[in-house]
């Protein structure tokens, strides 16, 4: 079991108020619910932008209604003009409209820290962006972000190369996802089940940091990229710098995953199990 250690607050005496942008999952598992989730339970403050709502559940995605642009900038003005947002997740935007409201919106307020998940696609394999936004996505939010999180599938998506089926692979599109235009990118290798850990790339300018996990097998994966890079915002909104966030956070979804059979909820893919620990905040140690 991880070490239990106290949240750290250090960017100010108040708990640190991180905000997430993203669409509903109405079973609970992912999206903003997920989000929620994670930014509470690694020890921050978490408010939402709704962009989309999705009729999902475990089984899949069987519809998409995005909130119109207009309602999202009006929530976005809310929340900044009166929110200390000390770090921003962004997930699902839907199309391209939204994403320029986002990006708009994080250009005039310049919150900190922006992590972005290039949500293209649901863990069922049902597409949750269309495809007219993803050049929407490159060319006006990835520009502004401290770190995109992209899985296997999706760093194809951006960079234009084949779905990496190996680590040799993976290796393979640093380059191109450099090209992004985000300060760092955390390339996830989860897709990669037949190796024995789950090996992620943190793709710095400069160099490149290999993060590793013994992998854990379990069809409770629902979430997991939600989940993730809500717990990175949140740990940097604490003060951690990019690679003690991530790697906070890695140990943090590994344990999510882990317990996440000890849930039954739904009849395909369950969520992972956000509050692991029932008696309070705790954080995994490295």
């Amino acid at each position: 079991m991880p070490d239990v250690i106290q949240p750290s607050h250090s960017l100010s005496s108040a708990v640190p108020i991180v905000l997430t942008i993203a669409g509903s999952d109405s079973s609970g598992g992912a999206g903003i619910q997920a989000d929620i989730k994670a930014i509470s339970a690694t020890g921050s403050y978490a408010c939402s932008v709704i962009t989309a709502i999705t009729s999902q559940n475990t089984l899949g995605v069987s519809g998409v209604f995005p909130i119109p642009p207009e309602h999202v900038e009006k929530q976005l003005e809310a929340v900044f003009s009166d929110l200390n947002v000390a770090a921003v997740k962004v997930g699902m935007l839907a199309d391209s409209d939204i994403i320029q409201t986002v990006a708009k919106k994080i250009r005039q307020y310049q919150p900190q820290f922006v992590v972005v998940d290039p949500v293209m696609v649901a863990t069922s394999g049902d597409p949750l962006l269309a495809e007219s936004a993803v050049h929407a996505l490159k060319s006006d939010l990835l520009p502004l972000a401290d770190l995109i999180t992209p899985n296997l599938p999706e760093g194809a998506a951006l960079t234009g190369l084949p779905v990496p089926e190996n680590s040799a692979d993976m290796s393979s599109m640093v380059s191109e996802l450099r090209q992004t235009g985000a300060k760092a990118v955390l390339l996830k290798g989860g897709h990669l089940e037949q190796d024995e850990n789950s090996n992620d790339l943190l793709i710095f300018p400069g160099h490149t940091e290999l993060l590793t996990a013994k992998r854990i097998h379990s069809d409770n994966t629902h979430g997991t990229g939600c989940t993730l890079s809500s717990a990175i915002a949140s740990y940097l909104a604490q003060g951690h710098n990019l690679l003690e966030a991530v790697t906070l956070s890695k140990a943090y979804i590994s344990q999510a995953i882990a317990h996440a059979d000890q849930l039954d909820i739904g009849k395909g893919h369950g969520p992972v199990h956000h509050f692991f620990h029932s008696d309070g905040v705790h954080h995994p140690s490295n």
